[in-house]
């Protein structure tokens, strides 16, 4: 790169080339099978527990107002602060990955969807529930519609947290993944390397955006082009 040393800031044929060594030799789609597992799987886990609940709080204010102080305890707390805690009770298995994962998620995944659920237009609610509607077909027939594309915008933010919070916790400990990758060329003085992993952790996570727009275009058919 002229001036700049290539320890600190290689060309970017030296990237590439590193990238095809490590494909051909089966290491770089490793590293990123593992961290994709990881993402997935705690993200799905964390979603699956957030989005029920999240929408049973936003039904009621009753069980809001139960459940606010908890709430407002754990939002503030960035998933990193999760990491020493998860080490020393899981260890550095794929565990202590899934824990950190669900830990960086559930908290935002919740808190979107209780505003997507409170912010389907009451009139609405109303209306149903003047048709005779019990509160499990406008749970079905009004809420869930209503609030289902809000959902699915705030979970692809969520997804983006925990790639942070995957990346972030291999870079501490793991053996394995694209944190891990990053971490071993930092040791190393593999610059190359790095940017390559950096590059990775992009191209993955557009991947799977593009994955979960044509999903939320399945089975979400109703929503609002913006």
């Amino acid at each position: 790169m002229g001036f700049i040393p290539p320890l600190f800031l290689p060309a970017p044929s030296q990237v590439v080339v590193r990238g095809y060594q490590m494909l051909i030799d089966g290491e770089l789609i490793g590293h990123i099978f593992s961290s994709s597992r990881r993402v997935i799987v705690g993200f799905l886990i964390s979603a699956l527990a957030a989005v029920p609940f999240g929408i049973l709080l936003g039904s009621s204010k009753t069980l809001k107002a139960i459940f606010d102080p908890i709430i407002s305890i754990i939002r503030p707390l960035p998933s990193m602060a999760w990491i020493p805690l998860s080490l020393l009770w899981l260890g550095i298995g794929e565990e202590q990955k899934y824990a950190i994962v669900f830990m960086g998620s559930f908290a935002p995944a919740l808190l979107y969807t209780i505003d997507a659920t409170r912010s389907v237009n009451p009139i609405l609610i109303k209306a149903a529930r003047n048709f005779g509607a019990s509160n499990l077909t406008v749970m079905r027939e009004v809420i869930l519609p209503g609030s289902m594309p809000s959902i699915f915008a705030g979970l692809k933010v969520v997804l983006g947290l925990a790639w942070t919070t995957v990346i972030s916790a291999e870079l501490v400990a793991a053996n394995e993944g694209l944190g891990f990758l990053i971490m071993n060329g930092k040791e190393y003085f593999m610059t190359d390397v790095i940017i390559l992993g950096m590059a990775m952790i992009s191209l993955t996570v557009i991947i799977i955006d593009i994955v979960l727009n044509w999903v939320e275009k399945k089975i979400i058919p109703w929503r609002e082009e913006t």
